[in-house]
């Protein structure tokens, strides 16, 4: 990535109006093909890798392009995977014997390419994904491990890095009895990580019990983290969209969002609009509403009434939560570019040095500005209001 401060460069981007530049899903995407020109770059001085950050970001692109017909979009996004895919399929950075579900991510990205282009190099690095799918490791009643480095473990995030890729793929490319598997995926996450009092649903489950942060009853993680319920609630909305309409597990999928909506609203903060960092700790100290959850919550929640899995009273539920994301989180500067503040910028459980999952961890980690993540999900958050409210 490199960092371009040209305003002739910005101006040519930015053919919106100002209003939308101030707010909107193309002024924010905008910012991106600007300062993230070649491809993401997480860390400076760092070599680009294969990260499910770009995933995000992309996706959010996908969305803007599909609605706008926008070829500026769709551009950006065959440059950024082209970084990695070579004519072979091959995905550079990529291992697939790590089983690393968070690689699967991108997955969503190359299919898209595909589709529009017939391009068979991303068909080969489609199928290469999918591999790594059949292959990867399970916990004992079937669940995907989160990665190989993290055994015996179901995380929150795992379900959308891996199941919305995993239902696209089945549904272009007839593979109707895969979305038994997936739902098996899904209804094991909420089995062992829904906690009945809230309708939360805990970061992760560990059903070795052996990590340091499980519950040593349950396995569950100690904490409701808002990025994983986020991360929770797309997977949710993004893998529906591919299932059959008769296959008997998109009941049991609908059914699985309408609870995780019940609980979405109910942590909403009422001041604010947003979302706390640990969801059901919001008078505690230091908690803070965090900006990439209160994106993905926002984005779940339109998109489920849009596509009539959500009743539309959740309506001034998206509403409050996108005008709060405004209010708090987004900055415009002299240059024209949006800024999202308010994103953490990562949290997991386990590693070195050893992640406990403590309400301390999850307040410890940085919070910065336009961080991957929280940018793509706020596109993704944009688009759908844009469109519930045109």
């Amino acid at each position: 990535m490199r960092f371009k401060t040209s305003l002739l460069s910005a101006a040519l981007l930015l053919s919106v109006s100002l209003t939308q530049a101030q707010t909107g899903a193309a002024g924010m995407a905008a910012t991106v093909m600007r300062i993230w020109s070649d491809s993401l770059e997480i860390q400076p001085g760092r070599p680009v890798r294969w990260s499910y950050d770009q995933g995000v970001v992309l996706e959010g692109f996908t969305g803007l392009w599909k609605r706008t017909g926008d070829q500026r979009y769709f551009q950006y996004i065959q440059r950024s995977m082209d970084h990695f895919i070579d004519a072979n399929g091959n995905i550079r950075t990529y291992q697939l014997k790590d089983y690393n579900i968070d690689n699967i991510k991108n997955g969503r990205v190359i299919l898209t390419l595909y589709k529009a282009t017939k391009d068979n190099k991303y068909k080969l690095a489609a199928d290469l994904l999918r591999e790594q799918l059949r292959q990867q490791p399970r916990t004992n009643d079937g669940g995907f491990w989160h990665k190989k480095r993290y055994p015996y473990q179901m995380w929150l995030d795992g379900l959308y890095m891996g199941e919305p890729f995993y239902a696209e793929y089945a549904a272009l490319f007839g593979e109707d009895s895969a979305f038994r598997d997936i739902t098996r995926q899904f209804v094991l996450m909420e089995t062992h990580a829904r906690d009945p009092r809230t309708g939360l649903l805990y970061h992760a489950w560990d059903e070795s019990k052996e990590q340091r942060w499980a519950n040593k009853t349950t396995g569950q993680s100690p904490h409701f983290w808002g990025r994983a319920m986020g991360w929770y609630a797309m997977a949710l909305v993004d893998a529906l969209e591919y299932y059959p309409a008769a296959d008997p597990g998109r009941d049991s999928l609908i059914a699985i969002l309408n609870r995780t909506a019940v609980a979405i609203k109910k942590f909403q903060d009422a001041k604010t609009g947003c979302w706390y960092q640990v969801l059901d700790k919001a008078t505690s100290k230091g908690n803070y509403v965090e900006a990439s959850a209160s994106c993905m919550f926002v984005y779940a929640l339109a998109k489920g009434m849009r596509l009539g899995y959500l009743p539309k009273t959740y309506g001034p539920v998206a509403k409050k939560g996108y005008d709060g994301i405004l209010k708090q989180f987004i900055r415009k500067n002299p240059e024209g570019d949006l800024t999202l503040g308010g994103t953490v910028s990562v949290a997991g459980l386990g590693g070195d040095p050893y992640r406990d999952g403590s309400y301390a961890y999850y307040l410890s980690e940085k919070v910065i500005d336009n961080d991957a993540k929280g940018v793509g999900a706020y596109l993704l958050a944009a688009n759908e209001m844009e469109i519930m409210t045109k």
